[in-house]
């Protein structure tokens, strides 16, 4: 059978489009220090082919991200929401069936995004929470990570985190693979998924997989021909129900490149629908 194009894709990872990309990552701009990565319209930028372009101020980002969706059978996405972007709540309001919402956090600022976290899940009801250990320099198993683990547990969200080598030039230490452990260990109802590619720790990736039955690994940010070949045959035996789909869009990805390349991925006809829809169905409680 190969690629199904006959399954509602939910996408987990996808981004409001932008006139100005550096707004979005101007966070993370204290921490480079070298003269490419302070001129990168997005800080991982060497790491990718046909980055999509930042939208003309003529296009409206809503409509323009709905003909993606439509145009590629994606029936929900996970939005990253940003509750300053007017485009953000706009999309939410017009589409409130299509889209799910995900809130990244500072962890370096405790208090204030815990009740950031309150107020955005009593606004628009999330589905997720998010971080970026290395682009926060803050370790997956800091004691300033452990209260927003507890506040998932507590609002029973899941929680998608960066792990392996960062695509920004900033140090890797926050985001080994190995930190997890302690983490699923001290919180065993914690939903945790992998994003960005766990590399080049994907064997520890996929052994903790077998031992946490709440950890999960999305393929966020790679092209599909580039998704790590055993994290593929891990998908086609004893991880099928661990591996989900997200794409990196508008960010360094386009939909038209993903779904170009996605046929040629050789997974099982059994593991399609749950990489595609149902793995994050499961995580993100949609069933």
């Amino acid at each position: 059978m190969g690629f199904p194009t006959d399954i509602k894709i939910i996408e987990t990872f996808v981004g409001m489009p932008s006139r100005n990309r550096k707004e979005v990552y101007k966070f993370l701009a204290p921490h480079l220090r070298d003269q490419e990565s302070k001129d990168f319209r997005f800080p991982a930028q060497y790491m990718f082919k046909d980055v999509p372009p930042d939208i003309e101020e003529s296009i409206d980002p809503v409509a323009f991200l709905m003909d993606n969706l439509d145009r590629h059978n994606i029936e929900k996405a996970m939005l990253g929401y940003r509750p300053e972007n007017e485009d953000c709540v706009r999309a939410l309001e017009m589409h409130p069936d299509r889209f799910l919402t995900c809130l990244e956090f500072d962890p370096n600022d405790v208090m204030t995004e815990i009740r950031r976290i309150k107020t955005a899940h009593e606004t628009v009801g999330l589905s997720a929470l998010s971080t970026f250990p290395a682009g926060y320099r803050t370790p997956i198993n800091d004691k300033r990570m452990y209260p927003f683990y507890a506040t998932a547990v507590e609002m029973d969200l899941p929680i998608f985190v960066c792990a392996g080598i960062p695509g920004p030039r900033v140090p890797f230490a926050p985001q080994h693979v190995e930190l997890i452990d302690e983490v699923m260990y001290d919180f065993p109802d914690l939903t945790f998924v992998m994003r960005h590619g766990a590399e080049p720790w994907t064997e520890l990736a996929m052994k903790l997989m077998l031992k946490w039955p709440n950890l999960y690994y999305s393929t966020s940010a790679f092209a599909p021909k580039h998704y790590p070949k055993n994290i593929i045959d891990y998908a086609n035996s004893r991880g099928a129900d661990k591996i989900i789909y997200a794409g990196y869009f508008p960010a360094g990805l386009s939909y038209d490149r993903i779904f170009a390349e996605l046929p040629n991925v050789p997974f099982k006809d059994e593991v399609w629908p749950k990489f595609l829809r149902d793995n994050a169905r499961k995580v993100l409680k949609l069933d």
